[in-house]
């Protein structure tokens, strides 16, 4: 009776914001593309010197590296928050990710910006495909994105021996394995939604961090990683699990 009270809570919350959460949903998860491509915006020559120093490649060649990876993720980023070319858009993120892997695993330097950037940025171009047109092959591009939700979602647990990270684990996991599989899967994303907003909220405050400070990246680097989580979970509440999940075969039932 309670979990149908609560799913009866939702439905009235995605009428009231339906036209507006599918938006907040995609600026989340593109959220650390913006992020790494502003910085390069105002960390130009410092990129690109690092570039050129430690790939050895010259002046030219670094900042057309820089370059691409700036317009790519901020082009990207707009197109797809304005629906304009988002197929478009989502491969040319992709095609970002596969240069910057190529790039800094041949660097073999700090992955910082590469795991913020392979992460989420795989996750944003996948989860952001259920916004395609009706069609059977969409199903299952909604249950891919449900699965690469759980791979994110591995990449935040905390395994350390205290009662409040395994607890946190515990919560989490139970929640996104209901998502993955498709049961009660509003409430259980939109749960989660609420039980992260407040972790990276409170754990993850990276602006009361002097920006000199390596805890400072390293806290920024999980708040986006998170953000980018919720994005995905928003968009699975405004969109629904898909044909491929146990909430659609009840109804056959």
């Amino acid at each position: 009776l309670l979990i149908q009270c609560l799913h009866s809570e939702i439905e009235k919350f995605l009428r009231v914001t339906k036209q507006y959460l599918p938006h907040l949903a995609r600026l989340c998860l593109i959220s650390t593309f913006l992020e790494d491509g502003i910085r390069m915006w105002f960390q130009w020559n410092e990129q690109r010197d690092y570039i050129e120093a430690t790939w050895s490649c010259g002046y030219f060649l670094a900042t057309c590296f820089v370059l691409l990876n700036l317009i790519g993720q901020l082009g990207g980023c707009v197109l797809i928050l304005s629906r304009n070319f988002v197929q478009y858009a989502c491969f040319g993120l992709f095609g970002i990710i596969a240069l910057q892997t190529v790039a800094y695993i041949s660097l073999s330097t700090k992955k910082t910006s590469l795991q913020r950037t392979s992460r989420s940025e795989g996750k944003s171009m996948f989860a952001g495909v259920p916004s395609m047109g009706e069609s059977s092959p969409k199903q299952y591009m909604q249950l891919g994105g449900r699965v690469l939700l759980v791979l994110m979602f591995m990449t935040l647990l905390h395994f350390d021996s205290n009662f409040f990270s395994i607890l946190q684990n515990m919560v989490g996991t139970a929640l996104i394995i209901l998502v993955a599989i498709g049961f009660k899967t509003k409430l259980a994303a939109l749960t989660l939604v609420l039980w992260l907003l407040v972790i990276n909220v409170y754990f993850n405050a990276f602006w009361t961090i002097p920006a000199y400070k390596p805890m400072h990246d390293f806290l920024k680097y999980d708040f986006f990683q998170t953000t980018s989580v919720i994005g995905g979970l928003l968009l699975v509440v405004a969109l629904g699990p898909g044909g491929v999940s146990m909430d659609e075969k009840k109804k056959e039932w």
